[in-house]
């Protein structure tokens, strides 16, 4: 009878674990959201699952996305693919030292017919903008994205045109080689949500990439496997659960401890800004909502920090001649911030 008593118990107890809490449920939407573009992403990507729930956490954000990394470890394909996932518009703008802010945003048109200019749309209007080597394109050019990363909108001949909905801008560049290439103004960097540094893939990956690859050398095979599998209102509604996440009071304060560290650290001649901070508090509940859970912690505060600030901060020059990265400064930023408790 004791035996069946306790086989009982250990039968509810499974049942209990194999059920999904109310709090799991409530954020499923945004469970199957991450699944489903991490199995889509898959078919082409190896490995980079940190990158791919970053670029999620931006797109639950709205956030923009600058991808660094050397040439060949899959930026441009990442975004691409992301793009390719989501059921929207999709353009892509390479960016070259020739290009005029007219390429990028559209220009009037003089209709000899009606004798009147009609505006003629550029590729940035659109859903998912990628920008190939933003740094390649001199900065006028680069200032045609200005007004329409922070406010979604362009202003052409005194009219405004509003962008639709989603609306997501993915950029990459190349650290290396700096041969004709204009640095972005720090304005610009702060525009862009996260700056996500995309490593060499590990020993085990490149074996599996070549092994994936073998019999596709183009990898197109691959890529017409991904599907659309995210409609704009459900990465709409997803967005609104995100705003519901709670952060308490004590975690707000954690967040601008950090932030004002940045501004009087001796290592650092430029600190963040207001907009770094609200990031991490966006990009912090994304992540809680990811990981299931309705509050966050702060080790989600912890796991965005660096993506947010790595491209909002600049080092002293005389850390930068010591060889100091920012990475190091940041770490060393968010060791010494007292953890709430």
């Amino acid at each position: 009878m004791e035996e069946q008593t306790n086989l009982e118990n250990t039968e509810d107890q499974k049942t209990q674990q194999a059920e999904p809490t109310a709090e799991a449920l409530l954020f499923e939407p945004i469970r199957d959201l991450r699944n489903s573009i991490h199995t889509e992403l898959s078919k082409v990507i190896v490995g980079q699952v940190e990158l791919i729930d970053l670029l999620i956490v931006a797109l639950l954000c709205n956030g923009h996305v600058l991808l660094e990394g050397v040439p060949g470890v899959a930026k441009t394909l990442s975004a691409r693919m992301l793009a390719k996932s989501l059921s929207t518009n999709f353009s892509r703008i390479q960016f070259t030292p020739d290009l005029m802010p007219s390429d990028v945003v559209g220009t009037s048109v003089y209709n000899t017919k009606t004798g009147e200019f009609n505006f003629k749309e550029g590729p940035v209007f659109s859903n998912f903008i990628l920008v190939d080597e933003i740094n390649r394109a001199p900065a006028k050019t680069q200032a045609a994205l200005f007004e329409v990363m922070e406010e979604h909108q362009i202003t052409v001949d005194g009219k405004t045109y509003k962008m639709d909905f989603p609306f997501i801008v993915m950029a990459t560049q190349n650290p290396v080689e700096q041969e004709g290439t204009y640095a972005l103004p720090e304005a610009q960097l702060d525009r862009f949500f996260f700056k996500l540094i995309v490593d060499y893939p590990e020993l085990s990956e490149e074996i599996s990439i070549l092994k994936r690859f073998k019999n596709d050398f183009s990898g197109k095979l691959s890529q017409k496997e991904v599907k659309a599998v995210v409609k704009p209102k459900n990465l709409k509604k997803a967005m609104e659960m995100v705003e519901e996440v709670v952060i308490k009071d004590e975690l707000l304060d954690y967040i601008a401890k950090i932030i004002q560290d940045t501004r009087i650290s001796q290592d650092l001649f430029l600190g963040a800004s207001p907009r770094a901070s609200l990031a991490i508090m966006k990009a912090s509940k994304a992540m809680a909502a990811l990981n299931g859970r309705n509050y966050v912690t702060p080790d989600d505060i912890r796991a965005v920090t660096f993506h947010v600030l790595n491209h909002r901060i600049i080092l002293t020059p005389e850390r930068e001649m010591e060889g100091v990265s920012s990475r190091e400064v940041i770490e060393n930023i968010i060791k010494r911030t007292e953890v709430p408790r």
